[in-house]
């Protein structure tokens, strides 16, 4: 397939003109480019991480549902269901997901698609409604849903049809057979974090990860990415709601440890350092290594975690976008709308250059990737996605990048 340093790329054909061609259309086939977003993880956890101790069903009453709505004019349709009368944060997420989406048709100049807005209420059964009506409509791919619960009902209507899911769901279990997640997966994090760990010579490593479905999925991410990269786990433990009997037993170890990987959010973070510090560990004498949740104001403030490392995109995609958005729509958005943005600008550029098979599983699954705003993604076969990730050190000061993005996927 054609990259962007191809004169016969797909990016000439793309009427973008200035820092919008740059930010937003590097979002095509083939195009290594940076990466650029921190915390999505962490935003997601309110409504749509599985990995949330809280249910990410909202918590109050829903509204009623939102007339489906259009957005452009072309002739190639794509549904984007959301759950905009969902109540709290989740229909706030919504609203600012559906602004980047419209945003983006608008960025990505004369696009030939149609977007089919449609409200699931935060339901499944509002999932499956909207799509099937999107379907009858003559919707070619389905962008969303944004909860788990919701992606089978939506798959289920897109499997009779042949056609593709982009969800943006963080629970990896909901994903193949046509559905593929744009949403930021821990395993990501793992992958790079212990990479680059083991290139500076960081191999024996002591493991500290919470009793839950989050913790889960790192447990079998790290296990299987310490020793594919020549390493060792000298200690693991999980812990619950008592973080002092798994700390002690690790501090106990880490004298054959030269890294301590803890993957939680920031409180979580914090209060593990502190407990494994009030067991007799010196956390200065070792390397810290967290996930892209460690992107949080108590972490960088703490001194317990300076100097630590983690794996996150680079910020400055996220914030030029952010400026963008504040002059179009006079707020600020939610950190997971780039991944509106990023699943309407690859339709787009998809339904440009690719012809009758634009969305097949063949053409989303290009090993080369695409980048956007959250920049380099590929869609794996079954499903997941890998991201580019920069690695980050934290300081008082915030998150800074000590190994940036990588340009391009290896095989």
């Amino acid at each position: 397939m054609l990259g962007p340093r191809d004169p016969k790329s797909p990016v000439q054909g793309s009427r973008l003109s200035g820092a919008t061609r740059r930010s937003a259309l590097g979002l095509l086939l083939g195009a290594p480019l940076l990466s650029a977003c921190a915390g999505v993880q962490q935003s997601l956890s309110q409504f749509s991480n599985p990995f949330s101790s809280s249910s990410p069903a909202p918590a109050q009453p829903a509204g009623p549902p939102q007339q489906a709505t259009t957005a452009g004019s072309g002739g190639v349709k794509v549904a984007v269901i959301l759950p905009l009368s969902a109540a709290g944060n989740a229909g706030l997420a919504a609203q600012s997901m559906r602004n980047a989406a419209e945003m983006a048709l608008a960025e990505f100049q004369n696009p030939n698609i149609q977007l089919l807005i449609k409200d699931d209420n935060g339901s499944p059964q509002g999932a499956q409604a909207g799509a099937q009506q999107a379907v009858d409509e003559g919707a070619e791919i389905i962008l969303g849903p944004l909860f788990a619960q919701s992606v089978p009902a939506v798959a289920q209507v897109a499997r009779t049809r042949g056609i593709s899911v982009i969800a943006f769901s963080t629970d990896s279990s909901i994903a193949g057979r046509g559905v593929f997640l744009l949403s930021f997966l821990p395993e990501s994090d793992v992958n790079r974090i212990v990479e680059y760990s083991a290139s500076i010579g960081k191999r024996s490593v002591a493991v500290l990860v919470p009793d839950n479905a989050y913790g889960n999925v790192v447990e079998a991410a790290v296990k299987a990415a310490v020793p594919r990269r020549g390493g060792r786990i000298v200690a693991f433990e999980k812990y619950g709601a008592d973080r002092a009997t798994p700390a002690r037993t690790v501090a106990q170890q880490l004298g054959s440890a030269d890294a301590l990987f803890i993957a939680d959010d920031g409180d979580a973070v914090v209060a593990v350092a502190d407990a494994m510090t009030a067991a007799g560990a010196n956390l200065r004498n070792i390397q810290l290594l967290g996930t892209g949740l460690w992107d949080n104001p108590r972490v960088y403030a703490n001194a317990n975690l300076q100097g630590g490392l983690y794996a996150a995109p680079d910020p400055a995609g996220f914030r030029a976008f952010s400026g963008r958005y504040r002059t179009k729509y006079g707020a600020e958005p939610i950190r997971t709308a780039t991944l509106a943005y990023d699943a309407v600008a690859l339709v787009a550029a998809l339904a440009r250059t690719q012809g009758p098979t634009r969305f097949s599983p063949d053409v989303l699954t290009n090993p080369s990737g695409f980048a956007g705003i959250d920049g380099l993604f590929r869609f794996r076969a079954d499903g997941t996605n890998e991201r580019g990730l920069a690695v980050m050190k934290v300081t008082t000061g915030g998150g800074v990048a000590v190994a940036g993005s990588p340009k391009s996927f290896g095989a």
